[in-house]
């Protein structure tokens, strides 16, 4: 079971109206968990840096869903956005193009071979390091692209669970997956030997998020992967399920979670 033919299906049918695509950021922000802890951290780290414009780098932005949230709650900011896929990076080109989003400029880049130097006040990277193999060079190219006192902000499956890696093979997501996700002390001794502190450290998806995330997300992806024919039923579903699932959101994103299947990880230089 992929994600990817599921995320090709949405972007076609939203690159070219630029309120489609809107409108599915605010889906996107509502139905995934992970959004909800980003956006706050986000929030929360927008006040640390005062009234200063700051220097963002989305690093694997995907359909731009968070550089469109930063261009608009994380003001005054330049945010440079990149992912390795080029064809996602020209569709989202064209919409903040479209919306006049000035502060917003894309590139394609590959994380493994960007060359910045002391550039960034702030990093995001959300479920990306998990994809890539070499990921301590990702971490280096970080550590050297930021700022001093810059903060890098990582949202990425956990070690428990993550990727619902303990299922069975064929319906898991982990078959995208370099690695399973990080613990705290994995991403600790993987960082801190750069020059990295932790600056906070928080599991996402604990038991409520966990059940949250099949209600809402792995179960249509199955239907979805299955057969296309779903799309159709797919309203009727959430009518009847989100209810449900909102709850169990609202209960996890109030919770501080002991473990979890997804990690969020601040580290600042």
């Amino acid at each position: 079971m992929h994600y990817d033919p599921i995320k090709n299906v949405f972007a076609s049918l939203i690159k070219k109206f630029p309120f489609l695509r809107i409108a599915f950021y605010k889906l996107l922000d509502l139905f995934f968990l992970r959004s909800w802890y980003v956006r706050r951290e986000l929030i929360n780290l927008r006040k640390v840096f005062g009234d200063k414009i700051i220097e963002i780098y989305d690093a694997g932005t995907g359909f731009g869903q968070f550089s469109y949230f930063m261009s608009k709650r994380l003001v005054p900011a330049n945010i440079l956005s990149v992912d390795v896929k080029e064809n996602w990076i020209k569709d989202a080109e064209d919409f903040f193009s479209q919306i006049k989003a000035h502060n917003v400029k894309l590139k394609t880049e590959d994380l493994l071979q960007i060359n910045h130097e002391n550039k960034f006040d702030l990093i995001l990277c959300v479920d990306v390091m998990e994809h890539i193999v070499e990921d301590e060079k990702a971490f280096q190219n970080f550590y050297r692209a930021l700022k001093k006192n810059g903060y890098l902000v990582i949202n990425s499956p956990s070690v428990f669970g993550g990727s619902d890696v303990h299922s069975d093979e064929d319906e898991s997501f982990i078959g995208e997956h370099a690695r399973v996700g990080y613990s705290k002390e994995e991403l600790e001794k993987k960082l801190q030997p750069l020059g990295f502190k932790t600056y906070k450290s928080q599991y996402t998806y604990g038991f409520w998020g966990d059940k949250s995330w099949r209600l809402g997300i792995k179960y249509p992806m199955v239907l979805l992967n299955t057969t296309k024919i779903f799309f159709i039923i797919l309203p009727v579903y959430y009518l009847i399920t989100f209810p449900f699932t909102l709850v169990m959101m609202i209960l996890d994103y109030s919770s501080k979670n002991k473990i979890g299947s997804g990690i969020n990880f601040i580290a600042q230089k």
